[in-house]
């Protein structure tokens, strides 16, 4: 029994999508674990800079 070359290329196709949804879903989640920390050295950056003003005004 032969398989047909149509069955061989959709199903070549199916592995080449799976592969690439994985890899493309690695690399979002590494981007946002980037940019969420980015966020959060920028928030407390905001509140290193907020509490050195109050200690400020509390000297003054």
């Amino acid at each position: 029994m032969e398989i047909p070359v149509w069955v061989l290329v959709v199903a070549a196709g199916i592995v080449f999508s799976a592969l690439m949804a994985v890899k493309t879903g690695k690399e979002e989640r590494k981007e946002e674990i980037e940019s969420i920390e980015r966020e959060g050295e920028i928030y407390m950056k905001r509140l290193e800079e907020e509490k050195e003003q109050r200690e400020k005004t509390l000297e003054a």
